[in-house]
């Protein structure tokens, strides 16, 4: 056993001098720290908007405005942050998909901020997937919140 320990540390070893022929130490270390910060605040956040989530959210047909009672450049502003949060999600949903996190969560709620066509189809699709409602409406069950209501 304890061979086999050795042979497995003498072969991460030799990748991580193989990696660091491309990439400085200091650049690992920080793309490490990231996914570190990124896991732990998508462990707060996920759970936190899908709580607040109404329970229609994905049975609307004709979502509200973004801001409707505000000035129209108050409302331009947010609209251009929201879709830059959303997208920011969108990716790191992809990246946690090979990294530690919940990729398919975050994607959820960065498509979610993101306004495009075909938006409201492409989340339902999203949501349906297998397991995906069942664990969602299992977190909102937990808060006491009432399980989101969706056609799949």
């Amino acid at each position: 056993m304890t061979e086999l320990f050795a042979r497995l540390q003498g072969f991460i070893e030799q990748s991580i001098v193989f990696i660091e022929s491309f990439i400085p130490g200091e650049v690992l270390l920080a793309i490490f720290l990231v996914s570190i910060v990124a896991f732990i605040g998508t462990l707060v956040a996920i759970p936190a908007i899908l709580i607040r989530l109404p329970a229609d959210y994905f049975n609307e047909e004709k979502p509200s405005m973004w801001m409707s009672t505000y000035h129209p450049i108050i409302r331009k502003i947010s609209h251009f942050l929201k879709n830059g949060v959303g997208y920011i999600f969108l990716l790191a949903g992809i990246a946690m998909l090979v990294l530690p996190g919940q990729g398919i969560l975050t994607m959820l709620i960065g498509v979610s901020l993101i306004d495009f066509p075909g938006k409201r189809k492409f989340e339902k699709k999203l949501i349906c997937v297998p397991g995906i409602l069942k664990t969602i409406n299992a977190l909102r069950q937990k808060y006491g919140k009432p399980p989101l209501s969706i056609n799949c």
